[in-house]
């Protein structure tokens, strides 16, 4: 299959809309990362990002909408609490996980009886779903490897797997959404993403963190990105714990493993970058934070052909518990202190 990558524009557009509703996949983007969408009501065709991807078929997907409008058709019920959220902040980065409407493929849902939605932000985004219907999308990359946020790295794994890839530039956000389980009577973050846990509390009184946040997790998962390895590079990673030493253990593990003769290299951040010395690194907080250059960052690890990998840890709460959610799963849950 030929994959063309397209700059998104209104004819582009259309024709996206096009492929999706005759049962076709298309990335597009959004604010967190590209995703692989299909028309969420097609079975076969959702079916072909599974495929695309080799993605497990345990794991669920996220439908995304354009308006309130296409709820109701995808929920069977709509909490108070996903009312809250959606008005709070929706569109963006929030993917809200409720009853699913009798309706919903199973395939989407991985068998559940809960479905997760979401509205972007993104103007590319929110035109392609209004143009095709509400689609089912995950990350527009091969499963396990770093998500995308630019157009070039869905081409690095979809090229020839799909018919169209639109460019919408640089995904602002760079992790994917925080995912929140509204079921219950206080809200739960399955994923943490860019809405961080004291948002979320500020809006509902109170906010839960699951156990699986930072741990794998064994049997059915609610959330994308709970149950398999993530994020991983092809080089060996290792994720060293915020601390006091954590610059001289880095540093230390750096010479050990040059000395075994590996190719390595830090991910770090701007403030300790000057500590690393000669040491080779990609600074992944260069425009903004830890989160929007992390898969980049990895990506380019891979790029440059680097054995060893080590990577800067954060607290885990606030911004940072997005950064260790992926940075855990990159490195495997292999880490150091």
């Amino acid at each position: 299959m030929k994959t063309e990558c397209l700059q998104a524009n209104r004819q582009t557009l259309e024709r996206a809309a096009a492929l999706l509703r005759a049962g076709e996949v298309v990335a597009f983007p959004t604010e967190t990362v590209y995703g692989l969408g299909a028309c969420a009501e097609q079975a076969p065709a959702v079916a072909r990002i599974f495929a695309a991807k080799n993605r497990p078929a345990d794991n669920p997907l996220i439908v995304h909408v354009a308006h309130m409008e296409q709820v109701p058709a995808l929920a069977k019920k709509w909490t108070g609490l996903a009312d809250k959220l959606a008005r709070a902040f929706w569109p963006g980065p929030l993917s809200l996980i409720v009853p699913a409407a009798d309706a919903i493929q199973a395939i989407v849902t991985a068998g559940l009886d809960s479905v997760a939605i979401r509205m972007p932000s993104h103007p590319v985004a929110l035109e392609l779903i209004r143009l095709a219907g509400p689609l089912a999308a995950p990350s527009a990359n091969t499963s396990g490897r770093p998500s995308p946020v630019q157009a070039a790295h869905v081409m690095e794994d979809m090229c020839g797997k799909i018919p169209l890839v639109l460019d919408g530039g640089t995904c602002t956000v760079g992790v994917e959404s925080t995912v929140v389980d509204v079921r219950a009577a206080v809200p739960v973050i399955l994923r943490p993403g860019d809405i961080i846990q004291e948002q979320i509390a500020a809006v509902c009184g109170g906010c839960e963190v699951a156990k699986g946040v930072f741990e794998p997790v064994a049997g059915k998962a609610a959330s994308p990105g709970m149950l398999h390895r993530h994020y991983a590079p092809h080089g060996q990673a290792t994720l060293v714990e915020a601390s006091a030493h954590m610059v001289r253990t880095i540093c230390d593990l750096y010479d050990q493993a040059e000395q075994a003769g590996l190719r390595t290299v830090i991910l770090s951040s701007r403030r300790h970058a000057e500590a690393y010395g000669a040491r080779q690194q990609i600074v992944c907080d260069a425009q903004g934070d830890m989160n929007h250059g992390l898969f980049t960052a990895l990506r380019e690890a891979d790029a440059r052909g680097y054995e060893r990998i080590l990577l800067e840890g954060r607290p885990r709460s606030g911004r940072g518990m997005a950064y260790m959610n992926r940075a855990l799963r990159a490195a495997g849950f292999h880490t150091a202190e």
